[in-house]
């Protein structure tokens, strides 16, 4: 298998940066919980958003639009050929993107939290972020603006020669001199000539040019999903982008907000035969017209738009192969797909459930080249993980650059990577942050159940197990959702409650 010909060389993961972290026992507000993040894809800058509607933007500080060239020969040898360097980030700005509303038709309250951010094409240098709550996305522009500071005010009373031609004797400290008869004062007269040749350089010291970034909504997408939002991305060809909420997909053009189409319909007719969310969509990397989207029933389903305008049939349908075991009332809930990604080539899925994270090979559909167990010591807990509602977390999933090296996050604020091809399927395991047995303080608020489970059924599962909730192994309230991958190093990003941390190999 093509698997074990190429099999990377085993990483060693150091600690790099971390923004954010609080002491422990300090209050973190659930409006500072970091709920989205992405890369660009040079990989220079990071956005961040969190559950108050704010994006926060990091950038190299050693990238070529910072102070690369700074550095001397020998230097940037080492970053474009030193494959154990790992760039470094600093603070770039923010910007309030959503705030909380109301729908008065609906009767809904609509939370300012940011669900996905998304870097789109750049432009004449400009960079243009998505971002997205629950029913309305927006367009933003990240640009640089040229603003001149004062470094030092130079106390000498001559600061140019106009100045020199108004001054008074009144105005002049430690100055006994008197005027001339023109109304000028001596000490001007004899030092014109050298005033008048150095505005330049007076100029240059006082003065100081800064780039500013400055942010700007440049479209706002809305009023096009019943439900919530779950994914948006960008597609390759740089003018569209898909959303996505449960029951349907919609393609956008950038420049076009007061229209979409409408490509995947999974709403029925009659709500009570539904049997199936979706819970992920991608575009894919190369080809602009195919697209991946992931279900509840743990289905992966790639489309070609070029078929028809509503994409209702799938040209590849990934099933999970051991499905046919046995079944139990758990077994939709624990393969529902939370979320997928494409490798860069196009040719690889990877795909994340509750269980376990599993790698796709787009030519052969009939089961996952690779599956890896994340939370196969939680089955025995599963109906304790309902109750409390644990067993709908969703957490995502990313994939290196050159597609070798997968990572998911897992309880107890554990990151957890992979390497395609090694033999040790238990991958390495990294406890994130630094104050190690540090507890979140914020609680999930508790989620609305699905239907599909009658107040009978609970009883039944509950019965037995209503004190067995606290025998977990792991710490259920500290959870890595989030991460992200460099798309050019083996860089990890990655987001604890409010803080976010940063692992290199």
């Amino acid at each position: 298998m093509a698997l074990s010909s190429n099999s990377p060389a085993p990483l060693e993961w150091k600690f790099s940066q971390a923004f954010g972290e609080r002491p422990p026992g300090e209050n973190v507000q659930d409006v500072d919980i970091i709920s989205a993040i992405g890369f660009d894809t040079s990989g220079d800058y990071l956005a961040v958003g969190d559950r108050g509607g704010r994006v926060v933007l990091f950038e190299r500080k050693d990238g070529k639009h910072t102070s690369n060239q700074n550095f001397n020969r020998t230097k940037l040898e080492q970053l474009d050929f030193n494959p154990t360097w790992q760039p470094e980030f600093q603070y770039k700005t923010e910007f309030q993107s959503h705030e909380p509303e109301f729908d008065y038709l609906k009767s809904l309250e609509i939370e300012e939290k940011i669900n996905k951010v998304k870097w789109c094409a750049m432009p004449n240098g400009s960079r243009f972020i998505l971002s997205t709550n629950n029913k309305t996305i927006k367009l933003w522009k990240v640009t640089e603006h040229k603003v001149k500071k004062v470094k030092d005010m130079d106390p000498h009373p001559f600061a140019s020669s106009e100045n020199a031609l108004l001054a008074e004797t009144s105005f002049m400290t430690g100055q006994d001199k008197q005027s001339v008869p023109n109304g000028n004062h001596r000490v001007w007269t004899e030092k014109m000539p050298k005033s008048m040749s150095a505005p330049e350089d007076i100029h240059a010291e006082m003065v100081d040019m800064e780039e500013t970034p400055h942010t700007r909504c440049r479209k706002v997408y809305a009023q096009a999903h019943d439900f919530n939002i779950n994914s948006i991305s960008t597609n390759s060809d740089g003018e569209t982008f898909i959303s996505a909420d449960d029951l349907r997909i919609n393609l956008w053009n950038l420049g076009i907000n007061g229209q979409c189409f409408n490509i995947i319909d999974m709403k029925p007719s009659n709500m009570e035969d539904l049997t199936e969310v979706i819970t992920s969509a991608e575009f894919h990397p190369i080809h602009c017209n195919m697209l991946a989207y992931s279900s509840s029933r743990g289905f992966i389903r790639l489309v070609d738009m070029r078929q028809s305008a509503l994409c209702d049939h799938s040209a590849v349908i990934l099933q999970n192969g051991d499905s046919r075991g046995l079944k139990s009332f758990f077994t939709e809930i624990i393969a529902s797909i939370s979320d997928i990604k494409f490798s860069r080539d196009g040719r690889y899925i990877l795909g994340r459930d509750y269980m376990k994270l599993k790698l796709w090979d787009m030519h052969m559909d009939s089961s996952p080249v690779a599956t890896y167990n994340i939370h196969e010591h939680l089955r025995p807990k599963l109906c304790e993980l309902y109750d409390n509602d644990y067993i709908f977390d969703k957490f995502a999933c990313c994939i290196s650059g050159d597609g070798l090296h997968f990572a998911t996050g897992s309880y107890s604020n554990h990151l957890r990577i992979f390497s395609r091809g090694v033999e040790s399927e238990a991958g390495i395991t990294l406890e994130v942050g630094k104050n190690h047995n540090r507890k979140s303080i914020i609680q999930a608020a508790p989620r609305a159940r699905r239907s599909s489970l009658s107040s009978l059924t609970r009883s039944f599962y509950q019965h037995g197990h209503e004190n067995s909730s606290n025998d977990f192994s792991c710490d259920l309230t500290s959870k890595l959702l989030h991460m992200t991958w460099h798309p050019e190093r083996n860089l990890i990003a990655c987001a604890a409650g409010n803080s976010l941390f940063m692992y290199y190999a």
